[in-house]
This record gives structure tokens, C-alpha cells and sequence, in this order.
């Protein structure tokens, strides 16, 4: 793709969102970002700024149409908005999965049939989605997360077969934990049960130790880059710890991993 691609970014007030738009810039793209609210956010050297919110449907046609006044086209959409929550299954209320599926799934869906008749047109696209190595993993009080973001997996699959007829093509970047404030200032479930407190606890801490402990978004933001300007890939994991848990999962008995993931959220 030539130096006038034009490229959306969800979410790009902070993480790797904003590491993201920042590193398109400097590829010589032409990047739009998307933040909730203009009014409070800072600005990205290189990067245009427009309101949208991801959770909301006449907001996301809104902004999207105003990129394509803005620009002509959409070569790139990345996806990456989006939330986490810590809690058991059994203490995660029916309300707070639809809110994380709004905005870690339907988000996605809400972008995506904006962007497409546009690409359709130009016959040509790349549609980068955010996952996570919890996309192909379980993980023990975040199940409602892992479950969105299996969600996204396989919607993604699926959307590759069906666009590639136009040229467009749909990809995913899995990434690990991330020194971001995602899983640092992750929610927890409200109705809390007692007698996961010890296990809960520990998981959490075992979370924000992780994420203390993890690479900066840059890599993640490079994986981004690649996968949306490079060639296709369905899959693409940063290297380090993602690539690691892909190669385990894929070629390790289901025991080793199992006693893995658990020792890494800490229960023993």
C-alpha cells in the first residue's frame, strides 16, 4: 500500500491504540483515530481525531461517514477498542456480559458494516481486529472476556472468506499480556461470591503483576502495522510470551497447558 493509505484506528486515547495511530503516522499513512469524546482528549502528533462511540450505532456510521468525507476512502480499519472484566462465571451478571460483548464484539460489527460497502466499492481493504492470546485460551476469572474475544476469532474467520471476493481481507493480531491500564484497572464483577474470594484474589493479583511485568504497546503496535500494510496473514502474535502460548497451545497435551495457565494466575 502507498503512503496515502488512510487508515481508522479505534480507541486511540491511550494503549496500544494511540501506540498504534502514532506508528502508522510515522509509516506515512494518513491515520483518523477514534476517541469518545474530543473535548478531553490529547492530541497525537500526525493523527486526526474523531468522536465516535463504538457502543453506539448512529454514532459509528456518523464518524465513519465523516472519514470518508474527510479523506475519500478507507484502506485500513483497525478495531481495537475495547474493555476487560474480572470475576467468576457465576458472579458475572447477564447485564455486565452484554456491555463487555457490546463493546469487545458488537463494536466490531458496528464498524465493520460501516467500512464495507466503502470498500466494496474501491474493491479493497484491510480489516485489522484487535483479539487476544485469551482468543484461543481460557483464562480463570475472566471468562466473559476470553469468551469475547473467542467471539471476535471467530467472526473474523469468517468475514475473511466472505470479503475476500472484493479484495478485502480480515485478520487478527493476538496479543499477550500488555503494559497498559486494560487488565491494571480491569472492573470486577459486582456481585461478588464469597467463596471464590481466595482464588479471585489471587488471579487478580496474578493479573496486574502480569501486566506490570509486560512490554510496552509498541510491539503489539508494530504486529498491528504488519498485519494491516503487510502481507495476510490470518493470524499474527507479537513475539515474546503471545507467540510462546501460541506454539503451547497448538503442540502441547492439554494437561501441560492447563497446569500452566493455572500456575500463571496463581492457582496452585
Amino acid at each position: 500500500m502507498s503512503k496515502s493509505t488512510v487508515v481508522v484506528v479505534t480507541g486511540v486515547s491511550s494503549g496500544i491504540g494511540r501506540a498504534t495511530a502514532e506508528k502508522f503516522a510515522g509509516r506515512g499513512c494518513r491515520v483518523l483515530g477514534t476517541v469518545r469524546s474530543i473535548a478531553t482528549a490529547v492530541p497525537i502528533s500526525g493523527v486526526e481525531l474523531v468522536e465516535m462511540d463504538v457502543r453506539d450505532d448512529a454514532s459509528v456510521r456518523a464518524a465513519i461517514q465523516s472519514v470518508i468525507e474527510l479523506a475519500g476512502r478507507i484502506d485500513v480499519l483497525v478495531n481495537n477498542a475495547g474493555m476487560s472484566l474480572i470475576g467468576a462465571v457465576e458472579e458475572t451478571s447477564a447485564a455486565e456480559a452484554v456491555s463487555l460483548f457490546d463493546t469487545n464484539v458488537f463494536s466490531i460489527l458496528r464498524t465493520t458494516q460501516a467500512v464495507l460497502p466503502h470498500m466494496r466499492e474501491q474493491r479493497g481493504g484491510r480489516i485489522v481486529n484487535v483479539s487476544s492470546v485469551l482468543g484461543f485460551l481460557p483464562a480463570p476469572y475472566m471468562g466473559l472476556y476470553s469468551a469475547s474475544k473467542h467471539a471476535v476469532e471467530g467472526l473474523t474467520e469468517t468475514l475473511d472468506h466472505e470479503v475476500r471476493q472484493f479484495g478485502i481481507r480480515a485478520t487478527l493480531v493476538e496479543p499477550s499480556f500488555t503494559r497498559t491500564n486494560l487488565d491494571t484497572n480491569a472492573p470486577l464483577a459486582s456481585s461478588k461470591i464469597a467463596a471464590y474470594d481466595r482464588e479471585r484474589s489471587l488471579a487478580s493479583s496474578a493479573v496486574v503483576k502480569s501486566v506490570k511485568g509486560a512490554p510496552a504497546p509498541d510491539g503489539v503496535a508494530n504486529t498491528i502495522v504488519e498485519a494491516a500494510l503487510g502481507s495476510w496473514r490470518m493470524r499474527r502474535t507479537p513475539a515474546g510470551e503471545a507467540s510462546l502460548l501460541r506454539k503451547l497451545r497448538r503442540f502441547m497435551p492439554a494437561g501441560p497447558v492447563d497446569s500452566s495457565l493455572r500456575k500463571t494466575f496463581g492457582l496452585l
